[in-house]
């Protein structure tokens, strides 16, 4: 793949991928490249700087990805334990308790559960707040 910086008739500028050098003067010559802000498809490569690859190893830049990713799982595991410990589970009723929460104010405590993307959208167009969370497993 590469990338080139594009400038089209009308001097705006964008980026594009291709899969080779080649494939941009293919579907250039055949009129098929579009200007992003305009559609002129009168497009011409723009002036570009090559990325020069550095004396960093592979494994010098993904330790701090692991890093990173790993105290994300953790702020995640912690969110978790926090709703596990203040929240009541409600399983695969989370569309049934929520209308009871919200209609008549049943009770103080959140819930939390499990819905369907139809009950989610459902409950959304009620005017339920919802708030997806993604659950980081503890095994792993």
């Amino acid at each position: 793949m590469i990338k080139y910086n594009l400038k089209c008739i009308n001097n705006h500028e964008f980026e594009s991928w291709f899969s080779d050098s080649n494939e941009f003067d293919k579907l250039n010559k055949k009129k098929l490249l579009e200007c992003i802000y305009c559609a002129s498809n009168k497009i011409k490569k723009s002036i570009m700087a090559p990325m020069i690859s550095g004396t960093k190893s592979k494994k010098d830049s993904i330790q701090p990805l692991n890093k990173d990713l790993s105290n994300k799982k953790k702020d995640l595991l912690q969110l978790r334990n926090y709703i596990e410990k203040n929240f009541e589970f409600v399983g695969d009723k989370l569309s049934e308790k929520a209308r009871e929460v919200y209609y008549n104010k049943k009770t103080e405590k959140g819930i939390y559960g499990t819905a369907t993307a139809e009950e989610r959208e459902e409950m959304e167009e009620e005017g339920i707040d919802l708030l997806r969370v993604p659950w980081a497993s503890k095994d792993n």
